[in-house]
């Protein structure tokens, strides 16, 4: 038995997102069947993020088991054929048998991306949220600095997030602008539900003059949802890699 690690790639506008549930297709759904079929044996991949419904990846990873001969870097040739189209292994290799893809100290990438200017724009509503309010660019930035290195994020996660310890470390947090679409890009040790949503949330809400600079940290101190920005949709949302350490 070997356990073979895959990097996909993938456009969740269509999926309900990867965990595998019973009200539609998911991601995790679609790699179990497609590896069952080129196995022969019953797959279930374990997932290292289970992104939710809408959001995309870049580079989200999977493991699975298996008894097949077939050499762990032509996988994502054989499983890619199998595939919808806006699903990709983008790569395959063999890992440890007890390498687990959640069990590890790992550094996160995000973004979210904004489409502001004043129409939107049809060719690109399955991966940017559209905001036709002007965006104050070096307030965002000033924001995002207060947001950056260790805190309790409680404020900025799903209020049904169940977990103990709400404290994450945002390594860096960058605005970025490229002609009409502003990136929101997040390195961070580890995220709490909704959390990218939100963060991406309350500095739109800095650039639209609706949230002052002096807010953030008051924010963070009241460890309430209630006190941080609004939660933006997920076609925003794109989980660019993840890095192992160990």
């Amino acid at each position: 038995m070997r356990r073979i690690k895959l990097t996909v790639a993938y456009d969740g506008t269509d999926y309900c997102g990867w965990q595998v549930q019973n009200n539609g297709a998911t991601i995790e759904g679609e790699l179990n069947t497609a590896l069952t079929r080129l196995t022969g044996q019953t797959v279930k991949v374990i997932g290292a993020s289970r992104t939710d419904a809408g959001v995309h990846a870049r580079g989200n990873v999977a493991v699975f088991d298996t008894e097949s001969s077939i050499p762990p870097e032509r996988f994502l040739f054989a499983v890619n054929a199998l595939l919808p189209e806006d699903i990709v292994v983008v790569d395959s290799c063999e890992v440890a048998a007890d390498w687990h893809p959640r069990h590890c100290n790992t550094e996160k990438t995000y973004e979210y991306r904004v489409l502001n200017q004043k129409l939107p724009d049809p060719m690109r509503r399955r991966d940017t949220y559209f905001v036709s309010f002007p965006l104050d660019l070096e307030k965002m930035r000033k924001a995002a600095g207060y947001l950056e290195g260790e805190h309790d994020f409680k404020s900025f996660c799903n209020v049904h997030t169940h977990v103990e310890d709400t404290v994450r470390t945002i390594y860096r947090l960058e605005v970025i602008r490229e002609e009409n679409v502003i990136t929101f890009r997040v390195r961070g040790n580890g995220f709490l539900y909704n959390m990218v949503r939100i963060l991406a949330g309350t500095l739109i809400g800095v650039g639209r003059g609706l949230i002052d600079l002096e807010e953030i940290p008051a924010m963070l101190e009241a460890k309430d949802r209630q006190a941080a920005g609004m939660t933006v949709p997920p076609q925003g949302l794109t989980l660019v890699k993840i890095d192992y350490l160990d």
